[in-house]
């Protein structure tokens, strides 16, 4: 299941999804490190983690699928926000030095297909980060967050997936420790939850994050998509019966 745009913008307007944010974030600036002057490509649902990028970063792209939706991102200046199909991005070979992709593999009908096309998009020792949800923590068991949809992850199908696609991941980290739930004893102690699971062993977290370098050569070719063809009736002269 995708969520849509709406409900993922009232999601991250909630109390529970401003503190998710606030928490994915941080590992998200702790892996993405110095963006300045390069370029960033946001896949998926990116933008609430993407602003420390705009006045850095030589141009920054917000690419959301056709069945999500898409939103004008930021509210000021022009939008940076493309909707489109992530198997078949508009963009030439090499052209990303950073993908962050959030709420994005998850969703995707084709993950390997996905894979193939990020590593044409990105530039030679470019990087990738993803965020995606941990198949056996509690936020990929409750559906009351955006979290909980689509296809979790776990650590060791995401580094075989990446590998399998000359990505190598250089470092792990993981976040929402906290219990996907809107009470008050939740939102009001967020970092008592957090550092509590943390204690617990990375088993607890809600997200996994990693950050993977592209190599130089494919490890699976792009699959050939068939050509598509639409047929035309012949159309020729003739002359008119009489009757």
């Amino acid at each position: 299941m995708t969520s849509d745009v709406v409900r993922l913008i009232a999601f991250y307007k909630s109390p529970l999804g401003r503190l998710s944010r606030a928490l994915v974030r941080e590992q998200v600036l702790e892996l993405a490190g110095d963006v300045t002057g390069r370029r960033i490509l946001g896949l998926g649902f990116a933008t609430p983690y993407l602003r420390f990028t705009l006045e850095r970063a030589e141009r920054v792209l917000a690419f959301m699928p056709q069945r999500q939706g898409a939103s004008a991102w930021p509210r000021e200046g022009p939008s940076h926000t493309v909707l489109c199909d992530p198997l078949e991005m508009p963009l030439t070979d090499a052209a990303i030095d950073l993908t962050v992709a959030i709420h994005a593999l998850e969703h995707v009908a084709d993950a390997e297909e996905l894979m193939r096309e990020l590593w044409r998009v990105t530039a030679p020792n470019g990087h990738l980060l993803l965020v995606v949800p941990r198949r056996r923590g509690i936020w990929a068991q409750r559906d009351n967050t955006p979290f909980g949809q689509g296809n979790p992850y776990s650590g060791g199908q995401l580094d075989k997936l990446l590998r399998d696609h000359s990505f190598v991941p250089e470092a792990w980290r993981d976040a929402l420790f906290l219990p996907p739930f809107q009470s008050r004893l939740v939102l009001r102690y967020p970092r008592f939850f957090e550092r509590f699971g943390r204690m617990l062993g990375p088993a607890m977290s809600g997200v996994i994050c990693i950050r993977a370098r592209k190599e130089a050569f494919p490890a699976v070719p792009r699959r050939k998509r068939a050509a598509r063809y639409v047929r035309v009736p012949g159309m020729s002269t003739a002359t008119a019966r009489s009757t």
